[in-house]
């Protein structure tokens, strides 16, 4: 199809009903942070993406559907000016958006984060117009940008791992008149030692608080990043440096999660069944059901997070109706499988990987299952540790 000569005419009104819909969520976004939505152009970072399909496909898997200008422009720059993750990756290959197909099942790897959210990020971050900023994950370059229109340019750093996807980005930038300092580099290691930034901000999740990152804030400054790991769960920190390089901040509230760092990403643990026949030692009643993690809650989600500093290595999947513990690293595992109205526990291995669990169940329920504000994150020359009044031997362990 032929498009239309001034798109920007078109998306000028989209981008200001964007704006409008995010404020009248009642999300906590400074004023400023919100102007800036209506002044960048999100269309020139996503110019093709993926949708899911209404229906799965004959096989159960979700079908990705391509969306770019040239195949449906008015969805395109609608979907494009709505609030929503659009996926640029599935399976971390790159799509050729001049001839997209759909997809047939397949993990989503890349994304241009839903607006609000970056927005989000960047104002609890504490970000404003005097401060330079390192962000940690360069993506499209949507929040690049959106950083560059309130800061300017000369105040944004921006890393990312993937040559393909910074090219694309820096191309988008620059076309639309943006001009951060940009490099090709592996966020956990930030951007280069002599740096000193105001603030980092990671677009991506880590298993750990990387120490490079606090290493270039300075202190009084501010690092806001998502933590995350192989059972899924996650949150978000906000540390402030020390003088002595240590940081110290509470977690967020909310449930929200970021794509992991690649580095950080997990390992594959080949066929649960192997794992499962290995398994030699008497099944035990469960004192709690896998439920409690795997529940479609916002206290699950959190709870996921701290078991992960009880089993860092530790995976998760569930497989007809058996939930399998898989630890790459000690060679642990554990099943739990229901029988009747009980849920029977098999563990091997040198760490005992849902006892384990249980143990920080029991001391989370001890505490009133305290929500993940409550919480505080310090990291020092004495490692990383969560911290929490009624909590006292919860560890972070992750990384």
């Amino acid at each position: 199809m032929t498009l239309p000569t001034d798109i920007e005419n078109d998306a000028t009104a989209l981008r200001s009903e964007m704006a409008k819909t995010i404020a009248e969520a009642g999300t906590a976004i400074a004023p400023a942070w919100l102007t800036t939505t209506e002044k960048v152009p999100r269309h020139a970072f996503v110019p093709g993406f993926y949708l899911p399909g209404a229906e799965p496909d004959a096989h159960g898997l979700t079908v990705w559907e391509p969306i770019t200008a040239q195949l449906d422009y008015g969805h395109w720059l609608a979907s494009v000016y709505s609030d929503t993750a659009l996926v640029t990756r599935i399976d971390g290959e790159e799509t050729d958006w001049s001839n997209p197909v759909a997809r047939h099942g397949g993990v989503p790897t890349s994304s241009s984060t839903l607006p609000s959210l970056v927005l989000r990020t960047w104002s609890d971050a504490d970000v404003t117009e005097a401060h330079t900023v390192l962000e940690i994950g360069t993506g499209t370059g949507y929040s690049t940008a959106l950083a560059c229109e309130l800061l300017g340019s000369s105040h944004v750093t921006s890393v990312e791992i993937d040559s393909d996807r910074l090219k694309t980005a820096a191309d988008a930038l620059y076309s639309c008149g943006y001009t951060p300092t940009l490099a090709r580099a592996d966020g956990l290691y930030g951007y280069w030692p002599e740096a000193w930034f105001d603030r980092a901000v990671a677009t991506c999740s880590f298993r750990a608080v990387p120490p490079t990152l606090l290493q270039q804030v300075r202190p009084g400054g501010k690092v806001l990043l998502p933590l995350s790991g192989w059972l899924y769960g996650s949150a978000r920190a906000l540390l402030t440096v020390a003088e002595d390089g240590a940081a110290e901040g509470p977690l967020l509230p909310g449930t929200i999660s970021f794509m992991s760092a690649r580095t950080h990403t997990a390992p594959a643990f080949g066929n649960p069944a192997d794992w499962a026949a290995g398994l030699t030692e008497r099944p035990r009643p469960a004192r709690h059901t896998p439920e409690q993690l795997t529940a479609a809650t916002d206290e699950a989600f959190h709870l996921r997070f701290l078991v992960q500093s009880a089993v860092p290595d530790a995976q998760m999947v569930t497989l007809g109706g058996v939930l399998h513990l898989i630890d790459v690293t000690s060679g642990s595992a554990a099943t739990l499988a229901r029988d009747g109205d009980t849920w029977l526990v098999r563990e091997g291995g040198p760490l005992k990987l849902w006892e384990r669990a249980e143990r920080l169940i029991d001391d989370f329920i001890a505490a009133r299952r305290p929500g993940p504000e409550s919480f505080t994150l310090r990291v020092d020359a004495d490692g990383q540790r969560l911290l929490h009044p009624l909590m006292p031997h919860l560890t972070l362990r992750q990384g």
